[in-house]
């Protein structure tokens, strides 16, 4: 039985992508910082990792639930938006530590974790970016903070491509669409199950060659 790892499994795009994967017969491991998340998790049969990515000691306690464990896959879907900003306004100091220590600080800890127990089966990596991180089709500064975190969780995930594409792992990063959750809103373009979907199959059918890549949902290339 294949095993994947989703940090950030409690909600939105994680949670729909351990139903997935646990209605393909996946064994999945799936992360959540309290005990309502825990418990959707263990309704689909996840093994479940109490674990808050912002915290100083997630990397050992996500050292020790892997323990012994091979991974297939790791997505990691933690994150925030932070100010809603439609111009440049600056963060307060509060706002700027929550969105980047949820957005890049927790993925630079846990994801070097992680990561050799993806190499042992040669496996895919990936983390959940936006297009909005996108510089070279940026129009616009709206959630610039946001935007910030995300270009920089890029560079987090093109930088692990080069340690670990030699061992074998694919790791990529995902804009998921504009999807319908509790981030995206009501009036967002696709559901979380079409998302989660186009994120399985573009994540299953990448290949070495495409090592460290930017992808939409649906596998078209997202320029950096």
């Amino acid at each position: 039985m294949p095993r994947i790892l989703i940090i950030g499994a409690s909600r939105g795009i994680g949670l729909e992508l351990a139903r997935q994967y646990r209605a393909d017969q996946w064994e999945v491991v799936g992360t959540a910082r309290d005990d309502a998340g825990l418990a959707k998790l263990s309704a689909l049969g996840a093994k479940t990792l109490k674990l808050d990515a912002t915290h100083a000691d997630a990397p050992a306690t996500l050292e020790k639930g892997l323990v012994k464990l091979d991974l297939d896959a790791a997505i990691f879907c933690a994150g925030v938006y932070g100010p809603r900003t439609q111009k440049i306004e600056p963060p307060e100091e509060r706002e700027f530590d929550q969105v980047m220590r949820t957005n890049v600080l927790a993925a630079m800890r846990l994801l070097p974790v992680a990561a050799p127990a993806v190499a042992r089966s040669k496996g895919k990596l990936a983390v959940i970016s936006s297009r909005m991180a996108s510089i070279g089709t940026r129009s616009a500064p709206t959630g610039w903070l946001y935007r910030a975190s995300k270009a920089a969780l890029n560079s987090v995930l093109k930088d692990l491509s080069l340690v670990l594409g030699p061992q074998g792992v694919t790791c990529v990063t995902f804009h998921p669409g504009w999807v319908k959750t509790d981030m995206g809103g009501a009036g967002a373009d696709i559901d979380v199950a079409t998302s989660a979907a186009g994120i399985r199959t573009t994540l299953a059918g990448v290949t070495s060659s495409q090592n460290g890549a930017f992808l939409n949902y649906d596998g078209t290339v997202i320029p950096w």
